[in-house]
Formats: structure tokens, C-alpha cells, sequence
């Protein structure tokens, strides 16, 4: 379980919320909500554990997740409103590296059927930079599918999406669900996961 125990965060001189608590538990799905300036990309970031928080406290498995620190991070899996990917490569070089940033080998087998899944059949090994911005954000999410983190936290996962990968990204969210993982989520655009209701905390 992710706990959340009066959490402050600031931007400089400027407070964007506090005596934030709340508590995310396996098979849940939470978005943050607010107007843009709110704290929503903060907050994200500061349960990543990327930024301090001013004050309260992030606990994830009974454990502060600044004591756990690898350990957490082997766990949680973040994805920013920008896709973290190399243009110069193709999908399948950039989902490597990725992986191994994250600490784990994934076979390449893998990594394409992921693509794949994600609508990319005939483009694996394309440049990235050739890519519409949809297909780039396809490559970005297609980590989703090989990490064995339970706790997924999404900044804006459907920029640039059409309707079909909507669809295809709510199956994979109600997937995850359903074996026991966690989501945490901003987005602007209706996201609706079959048989799940949608925890909302909202950002004034």
C-alpha cells in the first residue's frame, strides 16, 4: 500500500498544496485532478520520490520510501508527459535502454511483442525521430508491458493518442488492475477502465 501523510509541496517561494494525505491499495486507480499550475506534475514527481517534499511524509509498504530508496524505485514505474526517448534510435534500441536503466534485462522478443501490442507492428526498428507523435508516445508506453512494478504513475499517458490507443491503453490500465497493481494518473482526456471506479483527488 502507498501512504500519504499530510504532504506539503512547494515551487519555490510558492505553496501548491498541503496537509495532502491519502492512501492508494492494490486494484486501485486515482486521478489527480486540478486546473494547470495546481501541483498535479509536483505531487506525481514528489510520490516518485524525484522531489523533497516540504513537509509529510511518503510511505510505501509500511516503510518511508526515502529508507527503502532502490528498493521503491524497483517497484514504481513513471512515466512523464514527455516520452524520455531518444530520437536518434529506433523503439526497440530506446525500450533496451530503458529497461536497463531500470535495472532489468528484458529479451528483445519481449520488447517487440510489446510494440507490437502497442499498434507498432512494421515500425520496431524505425527511427524514432520518423515517427508521428502518437506512434513516439506508443514507444514510451510500451514499457507498461514488460515491468513488473505494481505501482504504475502516469503524467498525461494519452498526449497525442487517437481513439483506438485510448482504448488500448484502458484495457492495459484494467489489466494491471486486475493483478493486484496500482495506478496513479493525471490526464485531460476521458479515461473510463471497465468495472473499476476511478478514485478522484483533486488539486485546488
Amino acid at each position: 500500500m502507498l501512504e500519504i501523510s499530510n504532504l506539503a509541496c512547494s515551487r519555490g517561494d510558492h505553496l501548491l498544496f498541503s496537509e495532502l494525505s491519502f492512501t492508494l491499495a492494490a486494484g486501485e486507480l486515482l486521478q489527480v485532478e486540478g486546473v494547470n499550475g495546481s501541483g498535479k506534475t509536483s505531487l506525481l514527481r514528489t510520490l516518485c520520490g524525484f522531489m523533497m517534499p516540504a513537509a509529510g511524509e511518503i510511505r510505501w509498504r509500511n516503510q518511508n520510501i526515502r529508507e527503502l530508496d532502490e528498493a521503491y524505485y524497483a517497484e514504481m514505474i513513471y512515466l512523464g508527459h514527455l516520452n524520455a526517448i531518444k530520437d536518434e534510435l529506433n523503439a526497440v534500441e530506446n525500450l533496451r535502454i530503458n529497461a536497463g536503466l531500470a535495472g532489468c534485462a528484458v529479451e528483445e522478443k519481449k520488447i517487440i511483442a510489446a510494440l507490437r501490442r502497442m499498434g507498432l507492428r512494421g515500425r520496431e526498428t524505425l527511427p524514432v525521430k520518423v515517427l508521428s507523435q502518437g506512434q513516439r508516445r506508443r514507444v514510451a508506453l510500451a514499457r507498461l508491458l514488460f515491468s513488473n512494478a505494481p505501482l504504475w504513475i502516469l503524467d498525461e499517458p494519452l498526449t497525442a493518442l487517437d481513439v483506438s490507443a485510448v482504448g488500448l491503453m484502458q484495457e492495459l490500465i484494467g489489466e494491471h488492475l486486475a493483478h493486484q497493481g496500482m495506478v496513479i494518473y493525471t490526464t485531460h482526456q476521458p479515461l473510463e477502465v471497465a468495472g473499476i471506479t476511478t478514485r478522484r483527488l483533486s488539486l485546488s
